[in-house]
């Protein structure tokens, strides 16, 4: 599988560049970004490792050299700022996404070929690329909240002193500030999450809110995520290039489950070869569908202000 990385010479494209290298399960990596220099740079980087890691084609290029492959990757944006919401984001991302939508359609990007979006508003940018670009729901995934939910296990693992692997966890909704938490279906170990020593209401509620402060905590200490996001880009990835057919809270245009038609939002989504397989609904608590409702309602909201020339 060919993937290219569109924003590769930046802090998330190169590090998610890393870990498809360090799993040596994709056969060929492209760096492209708008500095070709910085591009070129970390495809050599990355390169002179590959001796040690995995026997793959690794280079930067342009989007005529990238219109091949199986999978784009869009990790291009502007950096969010310390305390600002992903949603603030928009107007000034919209534009620069625009551009490379259009540079992937002048190209002649395969038909089949899926996009996976990664730069925020990540779920009002999956919208728009779904649009935009006319291809099937299926074909066109966001990062949604694979990031959130992989925070939210780890933060668990970590305070009740458990395996973060057997802590199973989902953050569903807006990759932003109306994410919520499903405690109904976490488990341990194939044990209810809720019933382990320590999971009490309180630090239900604490770990949460830690989990949905973790953007701006990290861009605070250190300027920006890099390897947690990195780690879940390949999550993702992975499963396409396996068809693992894994249940994973991505973003993509919803098609009717939980009610919701037309929105681009995290639900329990099928991901295999072919992109999102399937929404898998659930059933949730009542509090918990509610929070579902109003973060597609925000989103759609937020949608429906943006300029899309």
């Amino acid at each position: 599988m060919k993937v290219s990385i569109i924003g590769g010479g930046g802090r998330v494209g190169s590090n998610a560049a890393f870990a498809l290298q360090c799993a040596g399960i994709v056969s060929e990596i492209q760096i492209l970004d708008a500095n070709a220099d910085l591009a070129e740079g970390e495809a050599l980087d990355l390169l002179h490792g590959a001796s040690s890691l995995a026997d793959q084609r690794i280079y930067s290029g342009d989007y005529a050299r990238a219109k091949d492959s199986d999978l784009f990757v869009i990790t291009a944006g502007l950096r969010r700022k310390p305390d600002e919401s992903r949603l603030d984001l928009i107007n000034r991302n919209v534009a620069l996404f625009n551009g490379i939508l259009d540079s992937l359609k002048a190209a002649g990007m395969r038909r089949d070929a899926l996009v996976f979006v990664v730069s925020n508003p990540v779920d009002i940018l999956t919208q728009l690329a779904a649009s935009r670009l006319g291809l099937p729901w299926s074909q066109v995934l966001g990062l949604g909240t694979m990031l959130d939910t992989a925070r939210f296990r780890s933060l668990i693992a970590q305070e009740l002193k458990l395996a973060p692997t057997q802590v199973k966890a989902l953050i569903l909704g807006e990759h932003g500030d109306s994410m919520f938490p499903v405690w109904s279906s976490a488990t341990y170990a194939g044990l209810p999450l809720v019933r382990m020593p320590g999971c009490t209401p309180a630090f239900q509620t604490q770990v949460f809110e830690r989990t949905k402060g973790s953007g701006a905590e990290v861009i605070r200490r250190k300027g920006g995520a890099g390897w947690a996001v990195g780690a879940t880009i390949a999550e993702v990835i992975h499963a396409i290039a396996l068809d693992r057919r894994q249940v994973l809270p991505v973003a993509t245009v919803q098609q009717g489950a939980y009610g919701l038609r037309g929105t681009a939002i995290s639900v329990p989504t099928v991901v295999g070869r072919a992109g999102a397989l399937a929404h898998v609904e659930v059933e949730l608590w009542p509090k918990e569908l509610q929070a579902l409702q109003a973060s597609a309602k925000a989103l759609n909201d937020t949608f429906a202000k943006v300029k899309r020339a």
